[in-house]
């Protein structure tokens, strides 16, 4: 059965780091970061918020047709409502595929150095989220994201809740296909 595995986290955390890593060791699974995907639509960082919900429904799109193949998706994606992830467990449902959510925590402060970090070195990668961040506020957002998390994280009983702080990628990857029942 494939699966649908949300990695979930505030900005900086380690979401896309994981999920790359995740990808490369599995031939099939697709590496879907709607992080990415925003930034393929033109004016995205003038129009951002708007075009975050169009570079979702793309995601979306993505994510279930790649799921009908019988391949695995991972989604490297900060969610602090459940209706903003309720699309995607419904895509799983109708694929017939199962809706994996893990949680990527470190303490606030580990969090905001972590962002603070990543945004500094202006990974090609993460530049133009981490700058609309940045814009917004930096570290207080992703600060602000952590408590939101601690609040979210009540409503989702399944979720798997992964700490990073202190930890090397590497030992994180490894408690992230742990909680999900894997062989490394």
């Amino acid at each position: 059965m494939p699966r649908l595995i949300h990695l979930n986290g505030p900005s900086g955390i380690g979401k896309s780091t994981i999920a790359q890593a995740y990808a490369e060791r599995r031939p099939g699974v697709l590496n879907l970061d709607t992080d990415r995907v925003v930034c393929l639509i033109g004016g995205w960082r003038d129009t951002f918020f708007e075009t975050f919900k169009a570079a979702q429904l793309l995601t979306l799109a993505m994510a279930e047709t790649h799921l009908r193949t019988g391949h695995d998706v991972v989604m490297p994606q900060l969610a602090t409502r459940v209706i903003d992830i309720q699309a995607f467990e419904d895509a799983a449902g109708r694929c017939g595929a199962e809706y994996r959510e893990v949680l990527l925590t470190a303490d606030k402060t580990v969090a905001g150095a972590r962002f603070a970090e990543r945004a500094a070195k202006g990974d090609a990668a993460t530049k133009g989220v981490d700058d609309v961040v940045n814009q917004r506020g930096g570290v207080a957002i992703v600060e602000r994201i952590h408590d939101q998390l601690a609040a979210y994280l009540p409503q989702r009983p399944g979720c798997l809740v992964v700490p990073t702080g202190g930890r090397a990628p590497e030992q994180t990857y490894a408690d992230v296909v742990a909680v999900l029942g894997e062989a490394r």
